[in-house]
């Protein structure tokens, strides 16, 4: 539309993404069910990024920004911060790419998440999450070194690299309807909407994020960015507590809006998933699929897109969340 400010992507920037990662990212399978169908009156194609390198969604961006670093550039090195899956997915890029990487945690982080890390080569940083600031320390750091900060969700590279999910979910799926995303930051979101807006005019596409974590929402009734208190969620990947300032006019502009689910609901996807697909998701990965369950949006006899966009969850928090749901009933 004329008159309007450039978006920070494009969806040529996903489509060269898509280059980039052209044998270095997985090309997730689309899950389908003739149960869920059946459930939700849609035809549903999942795209499990669960199991994508790393368990998750993240490894796309990550790779697609490091990737565009100059020489100079990759040998001082890049530093991240992250208490999960983008720590992982810079980490694994940057080991691929043979760039020095450097990520910012916290000290309370899942021992597996930081073994994780580590053992993609990065060099671990931890901080006290009541006594410090993730990004002002990252900033420091490089600074020091001369180091590039790849965030994850509000950079343009990170953003073109999520699309990619849904890129590819239309050219295995074809057209959709409706597409339903996991929405923390809105990286993911943001690219996704860039691809299906592209590939699929007049998608209904919409975000899902945690009930407690609704700063997307409120943001989306003020019509501006809206910062909200950190959220007490099991979704720990989407505890943002602001839309990012590069993504929000993206999803503003290109989607139909954002529904909240519970952490019962999402529970709920998490064993759906797990009985009935053979699929193992971490809490922020079942959200949009919590959503679809819960008919959060009008989907009968439409084609619907559903982002599972990760499964890093650990054991014993997996058997917690099948337990209280059984507990529940």
């Amino acid at each position: 539309m004329s008159g309007e400010a450039p978006l920070a992507a494009t969806f040529e920037d996903v489509r060269a993404a898509a280059q980039r990662l052209r044998g270095v990212a997985k090309r997730t399978p689309v899950v389908t069910s003739r149960m869920l169908d059946e459930r939700s009156g849609a035809r549903v194609f999942l795209k499990a990024e669960n199991l994508q390198r790393i368990g998750a969604f993240k490894f796309r961006g990550a790779y697609n920004a490091i990737a565009q670093l100059d020489a100079a550039q990759r040998s001082a090195g890049v530093v991240a911060y992250s208490s999960g899956n983008h720590a992982q997915g810079v980490a694994l890029a940057a080991w691929l790419l043979e760039v020095p990487a450097t990520i910012v945690m916290p000290a309370d982080a899942p021992a597996a998440k930081l073994a994780a890390t580590r053992g993609y080569g990065a060099q671990v940083v931890t901080y006290d999450r009541a006594q410090a600031n993730r990004a002002e320390l990252a900033a420091a750091i490089a600074a020091e070194r001369g180091a590039t900060i790849v965030p994850p969700y509000d950079h343009p590279w990170v953003i073109a690299g999520q699309g990619t999910v849904a890129l590819e979910l239309i050219e295995d799926a074809g057209p959709l309807d409706v597409l339903l995303v996991p929405l923390g930051g809105g990286g993911l979101l943001a690219g996704c909407a860039l691809a299906a807006a592209a590939l699929s005019p007049g998608v209904r596409i919409y975000g899902v994020e945690p009930e407690a974590g609704d700063d997307w929402v409120r943001s989306w009734r003020a019509g501006r960015i809206v910062e909200i208190p950190l959220p007490h969620t099991i979704a720990d990947g989407q505890q943002s507590r602001a839309p990012g300032e590069l993504t929000w006019p993206i999803v503003r502009r290109l989607g139909a809006g954002v529904v909240t689910v519970s952490d019962d609901e999402i529970r709920a996807a998490m064993q759906f998933a797990f009985e009935r697909l053979k699929l193992v998701l971490e809490p922020s990965g079942a959200s949009a699929l919590a959503a679809l369950l819960t008919e959060k949006v009008a989907l009968r006899g439409a084609r619907v897109g559903v982002v599972l966009s990760g499964g890093n969850v650990d054991a014993a928090t997996f058997a917690d969340c099948i337990a209280a749901v059984s507990a529940a009933r």
